[in-house]
């Protein structure tokens, strides 16, 4: 039963992430029946820290506290991508693992796991805005770009922000069951559980910087969106026969031509769901999907919402402003 809970810090640590992981496993709910953590924020570098904020945050506790945690929680900062890491910092993580504990990470917190090994072979998530530098800088990791969260036995990573909530309510719903994670989610008033296979709200999922043969071919598809578009009509703007256009659409893009105008679709369904008022026929048509049964089941299909709650997602309910949607109580 999970008990004592670590979160190590370093340089630029972001508070809101940090916030998420005090509010879930810091917070002393036993008056109400809550289980009670054993808590602390660790420094992994010196006795005071800064944040991407700019102020400063200290803590009494050195790395020797990661030594009794049942669960390390690993928040995001400004510099995780790219910066290196102490090793006694990556040494304490893969002992943890080693006895049994579980490790966290938020966002590109997942950057420090991956520096310690615990990636390798490993199924794994982190927010999509970084999924390609964390498979450059650790191709043994197994990284799913779409994902609110992964959980992959002892090690648990998670998206950006939001996801951060949804992977610690995980947590507390495998540890104690669903009452306990439902009430805390109630504290917080937020949605009792998301499942970590939802999709993240991703703006451009697909790179373009491989895409030398093909991107001229992009570009016009992206302009036609909503026209019926053929392999054979693609590889004839590309000068290639059918068969060569397919196999080097696939090794630049990672995918195939119908997948990538699929999710182009979806792309910009989301944005005119979320600027415009125009009707689900009307967008199915602009989108290239033709009506709007078949937008729902595509957009259903690639981020595990409909349209309709996407739309209520990030435009609010019509006559509902100023956070007035009545919480969960």
């Amino acid at each position: 039963m999970l008990s004592n809970v670590a979160v190590p810090l370093l340089d630029t640590v972001h508070p809101f992430e940090l916030g998420v992981l005090c509010e879930v496993f810091g917070l002393d709910r036993s008056d109400d029946g809550m289980p009670v953590y054993d808590f602390a924020v660790v420094s992994a570098e010196g006795p005071t820290l800064s944040t991407h904020a700019g102020f400063t945050i200290t803590t009494p506790h050195g790395l020797e506290r990661l030594e009794e945690a049942d669960l390390i929680a690993v928040p995001t900062g400004g510099s995780y991508p790219t910066r290196g890491y102490p090793e006694e910092l990556l040494a304490a993580l893969r002992r943890a693992v080693d006895r049994g504990a579980r490790v966290l990470s938020v966002c590109s917190g997942a950057f420090v796991l991956g520096a310690a090994g615990l990636l390798d072979d490993r199924r794994c998530t982190t927010h999509w805005r970084y999924s390609a530098a964390l498979a450059r800088r650790f191709p043994r990791a197994v990284i799913d770009p779409d994902v609110l969260y992964v959980d992959a036995g002892p090690v648990v990573t998670s998206a950006g922000t939001a996801a951060a909530i949804d992977a610690c309510l995980h947590i507390l719903r495998q540890e104690h069951g669903p009452e306990v994670a439902n009430y805390i989610s109630r504290r917080m008033v937020v949605p009792p559980h998301r499942d970590g296979g939802q999709a993240q709200y991703i703006t451009h999922p697909l790179p373009r910087s491989r895409c030398d043969t093909v991107a001229g071919t992009l570009d016009w598809m992206e302009r036609h969106l909503r026209d019926d578009i053929t392999v054979d009509q693609l590889a004839e703007r590309a000068h290639m026969s059918p068969r060569t256009f397919a196999r080097r659409f696939l090794q630049e893009t990672g995918t195939t031509p119908y997948r990538w105008l699929l999710r182009q679709r979806v792309l910009k369904a989301q944005e005119l769901l979320e600027s415009t008022d125009e009707t689900m026929d009307v967008i199915a048509d602009h989108c290239g999907f033709g009506n709007a049964a078949a937008l729902r089941h595509h957009f259903l299909r690639t981020l595990d919402t409909t349209p309709n709650a996407y739309r209520r997602t990030f435009r609010g309910d019509p006559g509902v402003k100023d956070g007035g949607r009545r919480a969960t109580v």
